[in-house]
């Protein structure tokens, strides 16, 4: 473990997430929070996400799905959620937990069957399956490893938001 002086490790502020932790146990209605975007048409296939301060995240379609492949299209940008959710996960129960990551690569894919998109099937628009595969290179030993693994699985924001039905509402305002 090489915690740094200014109490970093894997370039997560351990001092903030604790700050984060100790304020949510002494106030727990602190950890309610609303996350927003706004989404903007662009034409065509394409569109941008405007999300807090940042520069706009932009959207399109392949050519093989009639876009212009100007960006990645919005099932790529839920997969790169994914992956990019999980290691979060991977950074702050490593870093909490001592661990030196040493490298960090996550692969994903996943299965869409295009026939309800297309309006030839009145079955499931979204993804049939998805598969993913941490390549993680650590200091810690296999238990500690696999114990990282577990908390990051379980406690994933975006991981538990795709593996359980929510409601959702799509209103024409």
């Amino acid at each position: 473990m090489t915690t740094t002086a200014d109490g970093h490790l894997n370039q997560v502020d351990l001092g903030a997430v604790g700050a984060l932790v100790d304020k949510i146990k002494q106030r727990p209605s602190a950890a309610a929070t609303t996350w927003s975007a706004q989404v903007r048409w662009t034409g065509a296939f394409r569109s941008e996400a405007a999300v807090r301060g940042f520069a706009p995240i932009a959207s399109d379609e392949p050519k093989g799905l009639g876009g212009s492949d100007s960006a990645p299209n919005p099932v790529e940008q839920l997969l790169g959620a994914l992956g990019n959710c999980l290691a979060v996960g991977y950074a702050a129960n490593a870093s909490v937990a001592g661990i030196t990551i040493r490298d960090l690569r996550i692969d994903l894919d996943g299965d869409v069957d295009l026939h309800t998109f297309l309006g030839l099937d009145d079955g499931h628009a979204g993804f049939s399956a998805i598969r993913v595969a941490v390549h993680l290179d650590t200091d810690a030993d296999e238990a500690a490893v696999a114990e990282l693994h577990r908390k990051v699985a379980a406690t994933s924001p975006v991981g538990q938001t795709l593996s359980k039905a929510i409601p959702v509402q799509i209103n024409l305002a």
